[in-house]
């Protein structure tokens, strides 16, 4: 009686009513409502049958834009926070000023890596969001200029802290998120950003810092992992790898596919949750780890696979507002999961 009457109740639903609930929450969340009918499932799996298939020898790390910081808490704070989380290290961002910048003295850096030790908790490299108003390919030769003084800043800032990865962002056609930001034809860019490279090399060599260049799908420039093998095996030099990160091609492509093709060349890994049911792209779109839609079974195997040991980092652009400590241990409780550490 309980499914006629539920068949019942879905048929009183016109189809552009359940066309309009099923794209703002999915069939399967209707299906489970009783609303449409939903796929055959067999019996739910014990939790150790959806635990991850094996452990993964790779470390947790969590990039510092998902702490308040440093509006609210402190670099102690955050270091003792990360460490009590569990995770392993934790990915520092230079900004334009501030305690952590890059006007940031040698004996400053020098102290931070010292807080670092004593808490425990390790660094597992250098980002900056300076390279987006401030690209190596800026149509402006003096802000090209300026962005190649800011890379030198970084490259001896990861020396100081003791990381030897830093995030480089190569160049960019295009981005949507700076405002009148000058377009740059693509041949103009590759050109541009082959220049730069080349020269921060030498530098980058004597420091002992590798140069990892990240994959971003937004920025109109190596949209393919052939393009970014290509590029970045052109400068035929150790200290030019990959930063790779799932999260900047999930809109349309998947990471899944592009680490056979990246391989070795990967030093270090952003991990950015993204949602195929959302078609739009900013930085708003990143969600929360495994609320999304990436296979991350998948992408730990394929990581795996290629002998990757490395970090896998957490990136995320918006602290909570609220008990912002949640964040912080949800995301090590999913990477527990991920890499087969919890059940």
């Amino acid at each position: 009686m309980a499914e006629s009457r539920g068949n019942s109740a879905a048929s009183d639903l016109g189809r552009r009513e359940l066309l309009a609930c099923a794209a703002a929450f999915g069939s399967a969340f209707l299906a489970r409502q009783g609303l449409v009918a939903g796929e055959e499932h067999s019996p739910a799996a014990r939790p150790s049958e959806t635990a991850a298939p094996k452990r993964y020898d790779m470390k947790k790390s969590i990039n510092m834009w998902a702490f308040p910081y440093p509006d609210r808490w402190s670099l102690k704070q955050c270091f003792e926070l990360a460490k009590e989380a569990g995770f392993d290290a934790v990915e520092l961002n230079l900004g334009l000023e501030g305690e952590l910048s890059v006007e940031s003295k040698p004996a400053e850096l020098a102290e931070i890596r010292k807080l670092a030790e004593r808490i425990g908790i390790g660094i597992s490299g250098i980002c900056s969001f300076l390279f987006w108003p401030y690209p190596l390919t800026h149509n402006d030769p003096k802000r090209r200029e300026k962005s190649f003084e800011f890379a030198i800043r970084m490259i001896e800032a990861a020396k100081l802290l003791g990381t030897e990865n830093l995030l480089v962002v190569p160049g960019a056609v295009y981005a949507a998120w700076v405002d009148e930001f000058s377009p740059v034809p693509n041949d103009v860019c590759e050109q541009r950003s082959r220049e730069a490279i080349s020269r921060l090399i030498p530098i980058a060599e004597k420091a002992g810092v590798l140069l990892n260049l990240e994959n971003i799908f937004v920025n109109g420039f190596l949209f393919s992992p052939q393009e970014m093998v290509s590029f970045v095996d052109s400068f035929n030099s150790p200290t030019v790898n990959i930063h790779f990160d799932t999260g900047n091609i999930m809109q349309y492509q998947f990471p899944e596919d592009w680490v056979p093709l990246l391989g070795k060349r990967i030093k270090n890994v952003h991990v950015k949750e993204w949602d195929k049911r959302v078609h739009e792209f900013n930085l708003n779109t990143f969600r929360l780890l495994l609320d999304g839609t990436t296979n991350w079974p998948a992408v730990l195997e394929a990581l795996d696979k290629i002998g990757y040991r490395g970090y896998l980092t957490f990136e995320y652009f918006h602290p909570f507002a609220h008990y912002p400590e949640a964040l912080i241990h949800q995301t090590s409780d999913a990477l527990d999961r991920m890499l087969g550490r919890k059940v």
